[in-house]
């Protein structure tokens, strides 16, 4: 849904204290233009349910582009970066890893009011709450999850350094960064006491491994961030939201897969679920994708239970940051607005996965 004050045709229609808009008409037609993306008018449609960038299917007659940019401020520190994104993602390209080809990138902030992205639009559907009607069997829901796996392990065979990521991220010390990072925005971000988030810190910062090898990282790998081909067999036409990625220990996606792969008779996660999609029949158990993550990677997975507390743990610290800017009027996403509650049951889940 677009709000009424989210497209504008000219930054000279925006009211003085207005907020922001997301989208300028004609500076984004110049900018496309001057790229030859197309041409003439230009049509704006939402995509996908995100909550973190704010994404556009843009159509210019027959031509049909991805936009993604920022939400409005206030925002954490080095959050919502598209631009680290683009990059990420022309490195990925020609790669076992399928992604969007990035068709350009804008650091003007005179054209939308923040950095943006422009990339191809990859055709098929991202599930989230249910698995499309011609892949809806026990057959395509097990190879769903197989697929998955089959990605994270191709991405951590992307040498990082061949393919220009040198900088992205510091290969050692990546968990203890993330402890105190995520501590940090924790801070920040925090609108209420939660004692659970800080006992669960407490616990992952005293059972901390060592890690291995670094790899890239994505940093939201689930199955809501895929497209799938739109035809069978069921394969993943492009991997989605890069812009948490860093260089790191790569049990961090697989433990962050895992904490959202819910099973029959888990506790409830909430909105965060998006249905409780893999709780049905044929979805394969987060034991069988562990055991095929180690035979495609070769990396044991017997420490995984840190890692996924690691991603629940981060999950509600980002989370609270959203609810954050909910509260301050930054967002009209009801989701974020609604979504405090849902911080406090992935807070409840960290604990409940590390015992406490």
């Amino acid at each position: 849904m677009i709000a009424e004050d989210d497209v504008v045709r000219r930054w000279a229609d925006v009211a003085p204290g207005a907020r922001a808009p997301l989208v300028v008409l004609e500076p984004l037609r110049r900018f496309l233009d001057a790229r030859g993306l197309g041409e003439g008018g230009i049509t704006l449609r939402p995509v996908g349910d995100g909550h973190s960038n704010v994404t556009y299917l843009v159509a210019r007659g027959e031509l049909r582009l991805v936009l993604r940019r920022p939400p409005r401020p206030p925002l954490p520190p080095s959050a919502h970066d598209v631009l680290r994104e683009a990059r990420v993602m022309r490195a990925l390209a020609g790669t076992e890893v399928p992604v969007p080809r990035v068709l350009a990138t804008c650091e003007d902030p005179s054209v939308l009011g923040a950095p943006f992205v422009v990339m191809e639009h990859v055709a098929g559907p991202v599930v989230t709450t249910d698995m499309p009607a011609t892949m809806d069997d026990a057959a395509a829901r097990h190879a769903a999850g197989e697929a998955l796996v089959d990605a994270l392990a191709a991405l951590g065979r992307v040498d990082w350094r061949a393919v220009g990521l040198e900088g992205l991220g510091r290969p050692d010390g990546y968990l203890e960064r993330q402890l105190s990072r995520f501590s940090g925005l924790w801070e920040r971000n925090r609108t209420r006491p939660l004692a659970l988030v800080d006992d669960v810190a407490r616990w992952l910062r005293d059972r901390c491994p060592v890690g291995g090898p670094a790899t890239i990282v994505h940093g939201d790998f689930r199955l809501g961030n895929v497209i799938l081909a739109p035809g069978p067999p069921l394969r993943i036409a492009a991997v989605l939201d890069w812009e948490l990625s860093t260089i790191g220990d790569p049990l961090a996606d697989l433990g962050y897969l895992l904490a959202l792969w819910m099973e029959p008779g888990d506790p409830t996660l909430g909105a965060f679920e998006q249905g409780g999609l893999t709780r049905r029949p044929g979805f394969a158990t987060r034991a069988q994708l562990a055991v095929r993550y180690e035979e495609q990677t070769g990396t044991p997975a017997a420490g995984i239970a840190f890692y996924e507390v690691l991603a629940l743990w981060k999950l509600a610290v980002l989370m609270e940051g959203n609810v954050r800017r909910a509260q301050a009027g930054a967002t009209d996403d009801a989701y974020l607005a609604a979504f405090a509650p849902g911080v406090v049951l992935l807070a409840e889940h960290a604990a409940r996965r590390a015992g406490l």
